[in-house]
């Protein structure tokens, strides 16, 4: 480590939230996609990489990506554990939209004490999830995974449940809610059209058109027969 001491930061923070992001994706995090993920100039990105790099938050090697080390994955899943729990308390105990508590949480993330986060998992009854369904790290930084195919994936008129909406654009969460898909509710894909054109789902007994890149942010389940009969609902004829 640099014989530099620099301060962690705020804007350290976002980083590193955004590296593990990406390293989710791709393994890798490139300073292009860092630079394009913070909106700022790949030079401003890359300053930053080598300062993170200094206080060993992160491995970086030029041309070749970023990737967190121990101590800064530990302060990622921090920032990202407190989002999603401030999150849920927006969305559960004040009763904001789930189109509006990301934006909310981005603000409120770096500030909170250790002690209000765990009041708040203790009021929501330590969750394991977010309202879009993204899993909330443990107070260890243990994140569960809970991947699993998209309404683009699964076969025809397969009973499902949505886990998750990965999706975090407020227009495109106010449109789904508009249509009652959320995180816990049960959907069929009746219809898929080719080349990436539209789905025709079936949500509560109500079908609903839902253009393909929409789809494929939404995580499911595909539900068992014990789940199918313990919801009363049989296969589709």
């Amino acid at each position: 480590m640099s014989g530099k001491n620099y301060e962690i930061t705020h804007v350290h923070e976002d980083y590193l939230k955004v590296i593990y992001h990406l390293e989710r994706e791709n393994e890798r995090a490139t300073t292009t996609a860092i630079a394009e993920a913070m909106g700022v100039s790949p030079a401003s990105a890359t300053n930053m990489v080598k300062k993170l790099a200094e206080l060993n938050l992160v491995h970086y090697t030029p041309y070749q990506g970023v990737r967190l080390t121990p101590a800064g994955r530990k302060i990622a899943l921090e920032i990202i554990r407190h989002h999603r729990l401030l999150e849920l308390y927006l969305a559960e105990a004040l009763g904001i939209s789930w189109d509006k508590v990301h934006e909310e949480a981005d603000r409120l993330e770096h500030v909170i004490s250790e002690e209000l986060e765990e009041a708040m998992a203790r009021v929501l009854g330590y969750p394991k999830v977010d309202p879009h369904g993204d899993p909330i790290p443990s107070p260890e930084g243990v994140v569960e995974d809970i991947s699993g195919p998209t309404l683009t994936d699964i076969p025809l008129n397969t009973p499902a449940q949505i886990t998750r909406v990965r999706c975090q654009e407020p227009e495109i969460l106010r449109y789904l809610g508009g249509l009652g898909i959320y995180p816990g509710k049960r959907v069929l894909v009746r219809e898929r059209a080719p080349f990436e054109g539209p789905l025709l789902i079936e949500v509560e007994g109500v079908t609903h058109a839902l253009a393909h890149h929409v789809g494929k942010e939404i995580d499911v389940h595909l539900l068992t027969d014990e789940e199918k009969g313990a919801a009363g609902q049989e296969d589709p004829a």
